[in-house]
Order: structure tokens, then sequence, then C-alpha cells
């Protein structure tokens, strides 16, 4: 029987990502952050990836990496989910080196290594709502460069390398060089900001042709979906508790709003919810470590289940902190944009209990 409650490594790992978060990422510096140049915080970045080797918790030991699973770095997003952390790790520590993990070639090994260091951070060039079965905008490949333009790319403004996607195979394109041009665009979530990538006659290194560069976007999205269920997990986690502690303090008619029987249905219903959310994160994290009971299936329903959740998270967090919770000083909003643009990314709940469906055969009701 598979068990889904934490181990003692992974409380660990909680505890130490818990702790610098509390020193480095507190919701005024993020609130700064996001009305700055720089919503990335390369030093937080730095702390995480390099200093505490959580970059590589995907990489095999003899690959460069910390050799861990998806549980513990399931743990690690549910602690920047909690945090709203603008660093790029779905994007670099999971999506980018997952996809990396199913090359088999040189470069792809050598480019693997980079990423698990932390000193290099990667993106999948595809849009971020792009669900793992979704078929994605193709850039081409002539005479040994890249042509072409990709939308809402998440995380590309702070990657020194692209994994791009061709209708050759799967590339790899330093940002630097000419050819390369990424313009931030105007984002819900600043704390997670898209861009355009736009490739004229860009250099690029192969690093996977045909059937394997599919399959290996197809396991960077799905691992990325499968873990983002984590993320948006730590997002309702600390909603649930700010505004439990927030309506034990606020007093109306001499009595703490929590008090009041509608609020009290209200906040109970979002903890059922809640920690049904945590169950099937921790299934889709241990589905993607063990391969056991059809990753793709456990993918699918954590997706279907945890985006609602922690929209309706951060909503009841906004309406429940009454007048300040709908000022810009207080960290709430955050939460709401980071769970709003997540209910979108790497496919919506919808689609995502469409592919459930199709696994699982229970098509759709005909119509009348």
């Amino acid at each position: 029987m598979t068990n889904l409650l934490y181990t003692e490594e992974e409380e660990a790992v909680r505890s130490a990502v818990r702790s610098l978060l509390a020193d480095r990422c507190d919701p005024a510096a993020v609130l700064a952050r996001t009305e700055s140049d720089e919503p990335h915080d390369r030093e937080l970045w730095k702390a995480l990836a390099d200093g505490m080797g959580l970059a590589g918790l995907l990489v095999p030991e003899d690959r460069g990496g910390q050799g861990a699973t998806h549980r513990e770095a399931a743990v690690v997003l549910e602690e920047l989910g909690r945090a709203v952390a603008p660093v790029p790790y779905l994007t670099s520590a999971v999506i980018a080196t997952e996809t990396l993990l199913a090359c088999t070639g040189e470069a792809a090994a050598e480019l693997l290594a980079a990423l698990a260091s932390g000193r290099t951070v990667g993106a999948l060039a595809v849009p971020f709502a792009t669900a793992p079965e979704a078929a994605h905008p193709r850039v081409r490949h002539e005479d040994g460069a890249l042509h072409g333009e990709v939308t809402g790319v998440a995380d590309a403004a702070a990657a020194d390398i692209l994994l791009v996607p061709t209708d050759h195979g799967l590339f790899a394109v330093d940002t630097g060089r000419n050819g390369v041009t990424v313009t931030p665009r105007t984002s819900l979530d600043r704390t997670r900001p898209l861009a355009t990538v736009t490739l004229d006659a860009a250099p690029a290194r192969l690093l996977a042709e045909g059937t394997e560069a599919d399959t290996a976007v197809w396991l960077g999205l799905r691992s990325g979906a499968g873990l983002l269920a984590s993320e948006q997990l730590g997002l309702a986690e600390w909603c649930l508790t700010a505004t439990v502690g927030y309506v034990k303090e606020r007093h109306q008619f001499n009595r703490p709003v929590g008090s009041f029987q509608a609020l009290k249905h209200r906040l109970a219903r979002l903890w059922l919810d809640v920690v049904n959310t945590r169950a099937a994160a921790r299934h889709a994290a241990d589905a993607l470590a063990t391969g056991s009971d059809e990753p793709n299936l456990a993918t699918a329903l954590a997706q279907a289940y945890a985006a609602p959740v922690a929209v309706r998270a951060a909503e009841e967090a906004v309406q429940l902190h009454g007048g300040i919770g709908m000022t810009w000083e207080h960290p709430a909003h955050l939460y709401l944009k980071r769970a709003k643009a997540d209910s979108i990314a790497l496919g919506t709940a919808g689609r995502h209990r469409e592919s459930l469906a199709g696994l699982v055969d229970l098509p759709a009701p005909a119509p009348s």
C-alpha cells in the first residue's frame, strides 16, 4: 500500500526551506519586487539552488544531482507556494530538468548537470498554459538555426537556456546569443512573469529528435502539472491559515468574527478541500516518483482538484480579511493572482478532467 505520509527526510527539507523563506521571502519583500523591474529574486534562487542543492533534486547523483525524487521536490514546491516565492523552481528544476532527463545525448547530459548545479536556469519554450498532451507551437529549423516566436513562456526572462521544440527536434538556445529576444509581457502573476521568445536565425544545439524529443517535452510538462498541485496546496494552506488567524482576532459586536456560524461553515468546508488537495497532490508526487498507480491518471486527478481549490482559498482569504484584504499592502492579492495564473497553467482543470475521463474510460454524456 502506498504511504503518502511525509518521511523524516521530507520534513527536514521542508524545515530548511521554510526557514530560509522566512528570512528572505517575507510578503513585503515579494510585493516590493513585483513592483520593480526585477521580479525574479536571483539571490533567493542562488540560496535555494546553489546553496541548498535543491535545483538538482530530480537529477541522479551520477549525473550531477542530488538523487532525490518527486516527493522531495513536491515538498519544496509546497513551501514556495506558501511564500509565493519569485523563483524559477517549477520551470527550471522540474519542467526543464525532467525534459532533459528524457534525452540521451551528450549535449543534454552537459546541460542537465548545469541545471542541477543551480548556476544555470532553464525554461521550456512553450506557452505556460500548454497541457502535457496538447499540441504546442513549433519553431522552424532552417539551415542549422531556429526561426519563430513563442508567447507566454514562464520565467523566460530569468533563463540562461531555452529548450525549444521544433519541427526537427528539441534544441537548446542560449538566451544571450544573437537572434534571441526575450520580451517581458504584462502578467497577472508578477511573481512568475511571462515573456515572448522571438528567434531570428538563432544558433542552437540539438538535444533530441523525433519520438525522443516529443516524449521528453511531454514528460517535462507532465511532471510540471503533477507537481504544480503541490505548489497550489501550499498556497491554499497559507490562505486558510492566515484567514483563520485573522477571523480569530477581528471583532464585531464585541465578538470575534470567526465565532459567526456562517464563517465557521465556510472555513470548515475550505479546510476539507485543502485536506483532500493534500491527498491528491501527494498521490501525484508519489506516482511520479515511483511510476506506480498510473502517473498520468494521478497527475490529471491532482490538477483537476487542486486548481479550483487554490483559487477558492485565495478568494476566501481576500473576502474574509474584509477591507484590509482588498488593499495593495496586504499580501492576499499576491496569492489570488498566483492561484488564478496557476489555474490555467499546464492545462486547465477542465482539460485535466477530460483527460481523466478518458484514462478511466468514462466518456462524456452524448449531446441530447
